[in-house]
Formats: structure tokens, sequence, C-alpha cells
């Protein structure tokens, strides 16, 4: 597994592998030779793990980020959010051996990754991130450039003229992807407690996964934070996250609102897709809601955020300072469907303080 990780990110133009390591004490005895701006570290090692290896990280100090390389099983699951806990910046399902069908999709996520927080990490200690451009040159260039932070200079951007004017808000839905996890944390850590409104959230994470990370945020959030089931009440001071590999849309019935989960294909290259739960918002509830688009890789989520938008909704993106992967946010403002762009550490108040101006 660390050979054929190894040589994903030595075929990828920016990255380079510092040095291996075959467990914990090892990768800790290495770090301040190799001076890495990333770690990508696996949960099951001999004499140390995954987890007691970021318990020792936290110890000392250190602060370069760690993607979690996990399994897909439950209990995978909860020790993965157990890592997220512990200062782990992200994590990618593991492929199950070293020739699958995954691979090409691994790839691109870890890669894509590691370029995100990485040079975010060589931002913050003032060394220089180089640009695309500026990569040397390999034999084997990646379908596409993953990760343009500076993309070239768009058009104007035309805004959407609303059908009708921002209403009562009665609820907010929320699209995200790398970066996600502590983002989201950040958010719910710091949500009112009093908003009135129900919050349903498209995290882009396999199957598997959500319903730990919805206890994940139950645990610091003043609402309550569940993974979604069809049918579920969607209602004032519960946040519902979409279930890994389901669609999550919103129906409206006479009594109450209610989650609505299927196995439709992927929109957007996604299932669950932001795409298909702005979709149904903007349907249901009209200029009575508030969409939000954060930090990920791709485009999900911005063609529809444009609907919440054009129905007369109140629409947020997450600003390309603090976002990991200013992608999605960034195609969805260069759409001309973000009314406002907002920091992650001020995305918390600015959602509660529209949220009950707009009740």
């Amino acid at each position: 597994m660390r050979n054929l990780i190894s040589k994903m990110i030595e075929a990828t133009p920016g990255l380079v592998v510092a040095d291996k390591a075959m467990n914990g004490v090892f990768a800790l005895q290495k770090i301040p030779r190799c001076n890495p701006d990333i770690i990508v570290l696996d949960l099951e090692m001999p004499e140390m793990n995954g987890i007691e290896f970021l318990k020792e990280r936290k110890k000392q100090g250190i602060t370069i980020p760690v993607i979690i390389l996990s399994s897909i099983a439950s209990r995978g699951a909860e020790v993965t959010m157990e890592a997220l806990s512990l200062g782990a910046s992200d994590f990618i399902q593991k492929p199950s051996g070293s020739i699958s069908e995954d691979i090409g999709t691994v790839k691109e996520n870890l890669t894509g990754m590691l370029l995100a927080y990485g040079s975010q990490y060589r931002r913050s200690q003032g060394k220089k991130v180089l640009t695309p451009a500026e990569y040397p040159k390999k034999e084997a260039p990646p379908a596409q450039d993953l990760l343009s932070r500076k993309p070239a200079a768009a058009g104007p951007v035309k805004r959407i003229e609303p059908l009708r004017k921002p209403g009562k808000i009665e609820i907010i839905a929320i699209g995200i992807s790398t970066g996600g996890p502590d983002a989201l944390r950040e958010v719910f850590a710091h949500i009112d407690a009093d908003i009135p409104q129900p919050i349903v959230v498209v995290q882009h994470m396999p199957a598997g996964f959500t319903l730990e990370f919805a206890r994940s945020l139950d645990r610091l959030c003043p609402l309550e934070v569940k993974e979604a089931e069809d049918g579920d009440v969607i209602k004032s001071g519960r946040i519902l996250i979409a279930p890994g590999s389901k669609h999550l849309e919103v129906e409206r019935k006479s009594l109450a609102t209610i989650a609505r989960l299927s196995d439709a294909p992927p929109v957007s290259g996604h299932r669950p897709s932001a795409d298909v739960l702005f979709a149904s918002v903007a349907l249901a509830f009209q200029n009575h809601a508030m969409g939000v688009i954060m930090t990920g890789m791709g485009r999900d989520g911005a063609t529809q955020l444009g609907s919440i938008l054009r129905e007369g909704g109140i629409t947020l993106g997450q600003d390309e300072a603090s976002s990991i992967v200013y992608g999605m946010p960034r195609v969805a403002y260069e759409m001309g469907h973000v009314m406002e762009q907002v920091p992650l550490k001020k995305m918390a108040e600015r959602i509660s303080s529209i949220a009950k101006a707009q009740r």
C-alpha cells in the first residue's frame, strides 16, 4: 500500500514523497528530518497505530496536516471520526488492494487533497507555493489540473434577476466537499442555538461514514445533528446530514416538511449531490430558503444554488482565502449565484444573523 500510494504521488506534478514509514513510531522519528508539508496516515499499523500517532503528534505540538486512509468497515468509520476529532484534516477511503476499480478515483481525490492541504500549510509557514504552471514536468501528467487556486480570469459576473424579493427564511441548505469535515465542525460549533430554521447538508462522503460523522458533529453542536433517514421530519433545532451514496431532497406536505432519500444516478459526479438538494429546496421553498456553498473540488451545487437565488432566496459562498479548495464556491460565484462571500471564521455568525433577521 505504501508503494502504491507513493507511485500515485510521484506521478503527480507538484507532489514529491518526502519519506515513508511502516508505523507511527518511525514516522515520528523521520518527521524532523524530512520536514514534510503533509502526512498520509493509515489507521491500522503495528506498534503505533494511527490514533496513537495522532495523540502523540498533538503532545509534541506537530501542526503538519494529516490525511487519513480509512477502510469502509463500520468500525473504520468510528475510528476515522475519532481521528478527525484528534486533529486529522480529512480522510479518504483506502482502496481494497493494489488492483482496484477505484484506483483512478482514489488517486484524483488523494492527490487533490494533498495539494490543497499541503499548499495551505506551506502558506501558513511563510513558504513559497508553486502554481501549476511552475510544477516540474513529470512523465505522466494528470488528466486535469486539480487545484489551480488562481483560475484564469473570468468575464464579468452575470447576476441573476430574482423572480421575487427574499421572504421569511424557513430552511437552510449547505453543500460542501473537500475540507468539509473541519469546516462543518467550525460552523456547527459556533452556530446560534436559537436559530429557528432547520438545516440540511450535503457533505461528499462515502457510505458508512456519514452516521459517525453526524454523531461527531452532534457532540459539539448546540443543535441536534443526525444522519438523514427517509421520512425524517425537517424541523427547527435539527440538522440533517445526507447519507453517503444517497441523494437528499426535501418534500413539503400540509403538516410538515420531510426528508426524501433516493438512489437516483449521481449528479455533477456525486451522490449525494448538492445540486439535487439545492434544486429541491428551491422548488419547495422558493424565496423562503438560504443556500450556502462551501469548500470543495469541482462544481457540484454551483448550478442549482442559482435556482435558490432565482426564486428569491439568499445565497452565501465561502471565500477563497478560507477554502481548502476554492472549487465549488468559485464556480458558483463566477456564475453569479453567490450574493455574498464569507470567510469560514465568520460563516456561523453570518448564517445565524441572516436566519434571525429573516424569520
